[in-house]
């Protein structure tokens, strides 16, 4: 606990011990993805704006999600909602590749400058319809959607390795959301409901 800082302190209070994660949280510093005006905000596990009717996630929910994707380093990572950029940075370091679709070009862009600007090499991004996925690059190993759909995308399913791929997105509507845990083992599917949450909607085809 003596190295930690604020936010890793926070994660650990509630319940998240991975050393691995903790460490992709110390790696990447908030602020760097935050607005000017919200730096000062940094350590408060909260969700903040970042424009454009989105928000980056609060630290707390981006490193559940992660941890529920249980991650040894070696996968192919798909996240749908590259927002600010922030938690595509602490996916860099518990993947392989990351790949990352945001439906805002601007926060695509923005945050791209960031990744490159801490010297991240292994993320990939894209602008586009992330409830589509994206296929060329599939299947993925693992999913992560950061905001709520009322049903999973079929096509991020179809993304899915399916030699234990998985996926966590939130379902539900406005005032009513849960993560969902799927997992892929050849045709057949597992899906597991896991904590309510707060999530902006997801753009697109096959969002909210």
């Amino acid at each position: 606990m003596k190295n930690m800082n604020w936010i890793e302190r926070q994660l650990y209070a509630r319940g998240i011990t991975s050393p691995k994660i903790l460490e992709a949280f110390r790696k990447v510093p908030r602020e760097f993805f935050l607005p000017e005006n919200l730096k000062n905000f940094a350590d408060d596990d909260t969700p903040l704006p970042i424009g454009y009717g989105q928000t980056t996630s609060q630290p707390f929910i981006i490193a559940l999600m992660i941890s529920y994707l249980d991650l040894t380093g070696n996968e192919k990572v798909l996240e749908i909602g590259t927002g600010s950029g922030y938690q595509t940075a602490i996916l860099s370091y518990l993947a392989r590749e990351v790949y990352s679709i945001e439906v805002v070009p601007d926060l695509a862009e923005k945050a791209r400058q960031k990744i490159e600007k801490l010297g991240i090499k292994n993320v990939y991004i894209f602008v586009g319809d992330g409830t589509k996925g994206l296929p060329e690059y599939a299947p993925y190993d693992a999913i992560l959607v950061s905001a709520y759909a009322p049903h999973v995308p079929p096509p991020l399913i179809e993304q899915l390795s399916p030699s234990g791929g998985r996926l966590i997105i939130p379902l539900g509507n406005k005032t009513l959301q849960h993560l969902f845990l799927f997992k892929k083992n050849g045709e057949k599917i597992e899906k597991i409901k896991l904590d309510p949450c707060v999530f902006v909607p997801l753009k697109g085809e096959y969002g909210s």
